[in-house]
């Protein structure tokens, strides 16, 4: 909550592109990890819902799921633009452009999912919806070439992006090794940034294999299939979205400096006024 009010507390915040896209992947953790914990607990406690109210939950925790690593590719394209070609990053990382991209990350999230979900919906009869069950996206695969399919469209998703990617953090490492002094850092910097966004997508890359595992083991043992996923869940879904509050809570000078004097003068202000009712 303390980033999403930082990042409402400045005008350069809200209209830059990179700060948008943060803010979008902030508010994508924060739904899957609230949906991830809720399913995790249905299970564990083996309470069971209708097939409809479980449906809504995993086509918004898959598309989620989606729409984080889209966006963190996104967000390294914008770093190549700033770097590589800086007089075109007014005109095609302005506002109305991060519009677009918003909507166009979404729509590439919706694909995936509509692939996934459209077999699953030719499959069943609509009495099925209203059926009480354990909540659980391996509920939705129908046949062992469905779950392929959804293998191969993740696997296809970011082989995509990591090839993106990697032409970024080739062509800024050509311009950081060009650049000098301050320039140099700058690019450095963003360089890094590159490098942290690519370890985060290899996180993702493997919570997007992990459902096939645990298909394999819910066909076993129901409790080590619990155990599994919450590991999983730990290792492949906590960690890596405690990174983006990292590179840009912490790393990004701008934002921290901003964070900062919203969190101290937030508790100074609150406590000033505990003193004025205690007087």
């Amino acid at each position: 909550m303390l980033l999403f009010a930082t990042f409402f507390k400045k005008e350069y915040f809200y209209t830059s592109m990179r700060y948008i896209l943060f803010a979008v992947t902030l508010l994508c953790d924060s739904v899957q990890l609230v949906l991830g914990y809720l399913m995790l607990i249905l299970v564990f406690y083996k309470i069971r819902m209708q097939v409809g109210i479980c449906f809504v939950l995993c086509f918004t925790l898959s598309l989620y799921t989606t729409v984080t690593p889209v966006t963190l590719t996104a967000m390294t394209l914008e770093r190549y633009v700033a770097i590589c070609i800086p007089l075109h990053h007014a005109q095609l990382c302005s506002t109305h452009s991060t519009v677009h991209v918003i909507l166009i990350i979404h729509a590439i999230g919706l694909i995936r999912c509509i692939v996934f979900f459209s077999v699953f919906f030719a499959s069943v009869s609509l009495s099925f919806y209203t059926q009480g069950k354990l909540c659980s996206i391996e509920m939705f695969t129908i046949n062992e070439w469905h779950d392929h399919i959804r293998s191969a469209v993740s696997q296809f998703y970011f082989l995509v992006m990591c090839i993106i990617v990697v032409f970024c953090y080739v062509k800024i490492l050509k311009v950081a090794k060009a650049a000098s002094g301050d320039n140099k850092k700058s690019k450095q910097k963003a360089l890094e940034t590159v490098i942290l966004h690519a370890f985060q997508l290899f996180l993702c890359l493997i919570q997007l294999c992990c459902p096939l595992i645990e298909n394999v083991v819910y066909q076993i043992d129901l409790r080590l299939f619990v155990i599994i996923r919450l590991f999983n869940y730990v290792m492949f879904s906590i960690a890596p979205r405690c990174l983006s509050p990292l590179i840009y809570g912490l790393r990004d000078e701008a934002f921290f400096l901003a964070l900062k004097s919203y969190a101290f003068f937030g508790l100074l202000e609150r406590t000033v006024i505990s003193n004025r009712n205690a007087h």
